[in-house]
């Protein structure tokens, strides 16, 4: 049955996120601060660099799941724009509204956001694959969306705005280049 078989790769997807961008918060250190990795990886402490950590996990899950779902899944490339923008947008609010109410950030508070954003993410999307199919135009918009996100993250890695966003708050450093 196709919901099942969606509804798998989803909740695959939410374990696969938290694991691999769990692992992106350290592989710019651990791969000797390679430009290429830093990319990919939190390159320092902003809460920008850890919004990566949810979208590209989520970029490379869909890739391989659009293998598996393309046929049996409705509205899969709005389903997983729309998943993969949630996550940084609920990382965002809740991070600062928290942070706003008790004045300073806690590790496990952040580690807990991650992941409901990330189930979050993934939940709407199995709803949206769900949900009766939508107008194929939609598919070149939810592309678009996820390239743009995708240049914004590889350009503010190098360029950041001077923005609390895009702050490192250890180092007040901004960016790869500005540490």
């Amino acid at each position: 049955m196709s919901d099942r078989r969606i509804l798998f790769y989803e909740l695959a997807g939410i374990i696969f996120i938290i694991l691999f961008g769990s692992l992106l918060h350290f592989t710019f250190e651990w791969s000797g601060r390679q430009i290429a990795v830093g990319v990919f990886s939190a390159v320092n402490e902003s809460v920008w660099e850890h919004l990566k950590l949810g979208f590209w996990p989520a970029i490379a899950f869909a890739l391989f799941e659009f293998s598996q779902l393309r046929h049996v899944a409705n509205n899969f490339l709005l389903a997983k724009a729309v998943g993969i923008y949630l996550i940084p947008t609920v990382i965002v609010v809740i991070f600062y509204s928290y942070t706003t109410i008790i004045g300073e950030s806690l590790l496990v508070v952040d580690i807990l956001t991650f992941i409901i954003a990330v189930i979050l993410g993934q939940a709407a999307s199995y709803k949206l694959m769900m949900w009766k199919p939508l107008p194929a135009k939609l598919n070149v918009f939810s592309t678009v969306a996820l390239l743009l996100l995708g240049a914004a993250f590889l350009l503010f890695t190098f360029n950041p705005p001077r923005l609390p966003l895009f702050q490192d708050p250890v180092s007040g450093g901004y960016g790869i280049l500005n540490q």
